[in-house]
């Protein structure tokens, strides 16, 4: 008989026929599991290392029980656990259940078999699907346990700093009957209770799911599993009821994010690697369909060395093509702050790593996760063999909803390539309907585009997919009411949106994340570190190339250097260069880059002895002089400091070619030498014919004249060089953001400690001292330099910073009127407004840059220089540089200590190309080279140089297949159009044009002319060239 239906009640009895809460004496869920048992042994040990198998079994384990707790935080426990299946359930599915709050593996007959965690609904081990009489029924498995969860171990909230003393409790570990019938009809009836809710009451198909589930409920009972199978069968029919043609169509691909360190250290991610993908191997094992999206070289790397077994089954799934290596870079790095060589790099490294191992490099760039993404990425990504792009992380966007799912995004040089943000805004989904409707509603290219793609698996600290995801995605495959669920795989899904993309929209430049500009200043000795350590790196590699080219005896230390870089390419990972991790890791980071000093510095005077051998051997009668190397591709004219022989310091000053070095000649009387006054009232002048500056006594900047034109910098009543300190309290993520209402809080930083003083009274260099008090605690000290023939001013800055939540920066205003201000990116640069016209404007009320930015109206500017920060702003007229901020989370004592660092600022006639300033930026950064020398007399050399000022030889290194080869990287720097010759002292007998991963271009063989080679660039153009060395 019919029954009048009540939409609610019908609801609710179908929600406590499934609940674990509700009714389980008599409902579904509460029949998922029969008979128990369990261990018949248990023991542990515990240790504060993460050691191998091997190490672990032969230790002497303590007998435990359920209910005991471990730790603390950090430590590991091996449980050794001996099993004995009851003869009784032959024939029936026998599971291992483990729950506990930490991070475990399963480890049998010496092999990871299976991560379990609660956290990423791992719970179980199968260890029969029916158990055969001839089965072993007695065995021994040993439960590796991490004391941390799957998001570590917050004190309070996730983005806590970790609780040192957490515990994590064992609360099961037994044996179960488990009824694979019960669980089926569980995801049957979980799957039209969502569609009977989230369908809607207007829709027809969410009544017929609803009457569905209720008359399953009817016929099951739960006494008498027999009854099961036609309920079954009801769900069935509806799940067999078709889509029609035009349904929209989601590419599902299983995807496990795992962050090579957040809030967790490095080496908690090699195991949280090694469980996410040896369950992600087990599924492909009795699910062939599944297909596995997977990222980071480095994290490929970590599972080869330390789980080979696991490796060899993954290269297997790799080969089948269910398992894909996607992205081609060394780890998913933070989009902005990286140069544009490190980015290379991490695509070079990357590539390289997937093509040996796999035999293939990687089609789509994959960066779900990333802080923001330059505008420079879709020419290195083209550059790279790459030509689609995927992410999600601008739907994390806080004022403006970015108008695309799919589209082609388009860089600064005019490359373009094919993006796709998957339009469910998540890479870590769990394949339910509320998801999948949510994916078609959400896309906001609709009528351009009918297919998007899906990222199931838990994420950020691990997972991966689980059997219930599938066997969700399994109902809805074909579904009406519902999109086409297909399981995918990248390519695939490339492939059909590049079918469809005639339609698409274009957006242009750069994608900049509303959100998480902190991070642009947060743990600044870790920005200082990535920064002087690309310094580091470059040098080596320009100085070894050149040293090889003088001394084919020489070896280039290709092997130390790619260890080298992959350190650094590490350590910009987008938790860890942005500064938003744990201070574990921050530890970790500050140990790679000391180690990257140490190993550069070695390499670095290995190259200069081979190089300049003959001018370092001490002759008789020989007068000690100075060598001076310059590793950047123009000349230079500086001053420098140099020991002299009484151990004092002696200034110089010196002019050396590009690339290249020469002895410092004496003397050294400057075209014009820097005069420094003090004046009546205290405050102090310095000059040296180029600038013209007056300092007062707190050390602000109240005038500052180019000489040629007289023009002043600093406008009438304002202070230059002005300190000032910010209320930095975010919503919720502490070490990321820095929100708009933060400059409401200004205070300008008045207390004098020391006044201004003069320290060097000119000559070759003026300087001046003078130290302030900044907020409570915390001071400061500058010394302001002006060298002789220098067209800037630069501030050396120390600070001990002991601040909570606080944020200081140093302002410039200027006496330009633009309604832009430019900023140095990788390989170029970029425009953004000076004004908040519109939310797109003021939205980004904190930028980044790389070594300058820069304000300029026609015919004058002034720019910023800095050697270590990445922070910026430049609203109406005043330029200002993010220095330091001290959030709490999830490191309590963030930017906590002391700090050095230098900014510079250059007024300059004309435009800032015409000016100079990227060339003096460069100067700043890449200071010369000083090596004592033993002859007096040697004439400068030069490897390379460029006849345009547009171009920047940026790298030259070896290359990485032919150590016959050089390759050299240019780039336009200015965004012009122009023709460059590249000149070289250097045994070349050949030249072409190559990509970024080197492989030489189709017609891109070079003449090699009596100017060199002569190279055409279009606005921002990398261009890398393959120099042969002629025998």
């Amino acid at each position: 008989m019919a029954a009048i239906k009540h939409r609610r009640t019908a609801l609710e009895r179908v929600e406590k026929f499934l609940s674990d809460t509700y009714f389980t004496d008599c409902n579904l869920r509460g029949r998922l599991f029969g008979d128990r048992c369990p261990p018949a042994s248990l023991s542990y040990f515990q240790t504060p290392r993460r050691i191998s198998y091997e190490e672990a079994v032969v230790q002497e384990f303590r007998p435990t029980q359920v209910g005991d707790s471990f730790g603390p935080t950090w430590e590991t426990c091996w449980f050794k656990v001996e099993l004995s299946i009851p003869l009784a359930w032959a024939g029936q599915e026998v599971h291992f259940v483990w729950e506990s709050d930490g991070e475990g593996m399963v480890w049998r007959d010496a092999q990871p078999v299976q991560g379990l965690t609660k956290e990423g609904e791992k719970t179980s081990y199968i260890l029969t699907r029916s158990l055969k009489e001839s089965e072993p029924h007695s065995l021994t498995l040993y439960v590796e346990l991490a004391c941390n969860g799957l998001f570590g171990a917050g004190k309070g909230s996730m983005i806590a700093p970790p609780d040192p003393d957490r515990r994590v409790t064992l609360s099961k570990a037994e044996l179960v009957v488990f009824n694979r019938d019960v669980y089926e009809l569980l995801v049957d009836l979980e799957i039209l209770l969502d569609m009977a809710q989230l369908l809607g009451e207007e829709n027809q198909r969410s009544f017929q799911a609803l009457y569905t589930a209720n008359q399953m409920v009817n016929v099951c009972d739960v006494t008498d599993l027999s009854t099961l199978p036609a309920a079954h069968d009801l769900a069935a029919a509806i799940f067999s009821q078709r889509n029609g043609e035009s349904q929209h169509t989601i590419h599902a691909v299983g995807h496990c994010h795992i962050d090579s360190a957040w809030l967790w250290p490095y080496e908690e991610t090699v195991r949280k690697c090694a469980r996410s993908w040896v369950t992600v191997v087990h599924l492909m094992e009795h699910n062939p369909e599944l297909t596995f999206a997977c990222s980071q070289a480095q994290q490929f790397e970590w599972v080869r060395s330390r789980y080979p077994g696991l490796y060899a089954r993954i290269q297997d799934f790799v080969a089948k093509g269910q398992f894909i290596p996607v992205g081609g870079t060394w780890v998913e790095m933070d989009g902005n702050l990286p140069s544009g060589e490190s980015m290379v790099r991490q695509f070079l490294q990357g590539q390289r790593f997937f093509q040996e191992q796999f035999g293939r490099i990687c089609s789509e760039f994959w960066l779900p996760d990333t802080f923001g993404y330059s505008a420079q990425l879709p020419q290195l990504m083209r550059g790279c063999g790459i030509q689609r792009f995927l992410t999600q992380k601008l739907s994390w966007n806080l004022v403006n909803s970015f108008p695309h799912h799919t589209f082609f995004w388009e860089g600064i040089d005019g490359s373009q390539v094919l993006t796709h943000f998957p339009p469910g805004d998540s890479y870590g989904m769990h394949g339910r309907v509320e998801e999948m409707l949510k994916t078609v509603k959400n896309n906001k290219d609709k009528g351009r585009v009918n297919h998007s793609a899906f990222l199931f698996g838990f994420g950020d600290g691990g997972g991966g997919p689980t059997q219930k995801m599938l066997d969700r995605m399994k109902r809805m495959s074909d579904t009406d009411g519902l999109p086409r669920v297909q399981i995918s795989t990248p390519d695939q899904l490339f492939s059909v949106l590049e079918k469809e993309s005639s339609q698409l929209c274009t957006w242009v430049g750069e994608l900049f994340l509303e959100l998480h500009n902190g991070t642009y200043t947060t743990q600044a000795q870790i920005k200082k570190g990535n920064r002087e350590c690309e310094r580091i790196l470059h040098d080596v590699e320009v100085l070894s190339s050149l040293a090889v080219a003088q001394d084919r005896a020489f070896q280039y230390p290709a092997s130390q250097l790619q260890q080298l870089w992959r350190l650094l390419l590490l350590n910009q990972f987008h938790d860890v260069l942005p500064g938003s991790c744990i201070q574990l890791v921050v530890e970790d980071a500050l140990q790679y880059y000391t180690e990257i000093r140490r190993a550069g510095a070695q390499l670095q005077e290995e190259a200069v002895q081979s190089l300049c051998r003959d001018l370092l051997q001490p002759e008789v009668r020989s007068t000690p002089s100075t060598l001076v190397l310059n590793t950047l591709s123009w000349e230079r004219t500086e001053v420098i400091s140099r020991p002299g022989p009484d151990g004092t310091e002696t200034l110089a000053l010196v002019t050396v070619p590009s690339m290249g070095y020469a002895l410092v000649q004496e003397p050294f009387v400057p075209p014009q030498p820097v005069a420094v006054r003090k004046q009546e009232d205290g405050s102090i002048t310095m000059e040296n014919g180029v600038i013209a500056v007056c300092l007062d006594t707190m050390g602000h900047l109240t005038s500052l004249q180019l000489l040629d034109s007289g023009r002043e910098s600093v406008p009438d009543g304002c202070y230059a060089n002005q300190f000032a300190l910010f209320d930095d309290v975010p919503l919720y993520w502490d070490a990321w953001d820095v929100m708009d209402y933060h400059l409401e809080t200004r205070k300008p930083v008045t207390t004098l400690l020391k006044p201004l003083e003069i320290t060097l009274a000119g000559g070759l260099r003026g300087s001046v001292r003078f130290s302030l008090q900044v907020g409570k605690s915390s001071t400061l000290s500058q010394e302001i330099i002006l060298d002789a023939a220098c067209p800037y001013l630069r501030f050396l800055t120390q600070v001990e910073w002991k601040e909570a939540h606080k944020f200081l920066k140093v302002e410039f205003p200027v006496q330009v009127r633009s309604t832009n201000a430019t900023y140095e990116i990788q390989f170029g640069h970029l425009q953004r407004p000076t004004h908040w016209n519109t939310s797109w404007d003021w939205a980004r009320f904190e930028v980044w840059a790389h070594k300058w930015l820069d304000l300029s109206e026609h015919g004058f500017g002034v720019a910023l220089l800095n050697d270590c920060k990445y922070g910026a702003s430049a609203h109406r007229n005043v330029l200002s540089l993010s220095l330091l901020r001290a959030p709490k989370s999830p490191d309590s004592t963030a930017d906590i200590g002391h700090h050095q660092f230098t900014y510079a600022v250059m007024p300059h006639q004309g435009s800032f190309q015409e000016a100079g300033v990227i060339q003096q930026a460069y100067n700043l950064n890449f200071p010369l080279h000083m090596v004592p020398a033993s002859c007096a007399q040697c004439s400068p050399w030069s490897a390379f140089s460029v006849s345009s000022p547009a171009v920047v030889l940026e790298t030259v290194k070896q290359a990485e297949d032919r150590p016959e080869a050089l390759v050299v990287r240019l780039y336009e720097a200015h965004g012009s159009t122009v023709t460059a010759w590249l000149q070289t002292s250097l045994p070349v007998k050949e030249a072409m044009l190559c990509d970024l991963l080197e492989h030489p271009l189709a017609q891109g063989h070079v003449p090699l002319e009596q100017r060199g080679l002569r190279l055409s660039f279009t606005p921002f153009l990398v261009l890398s060239v393959l120099l042969l060395w002629s025998r």
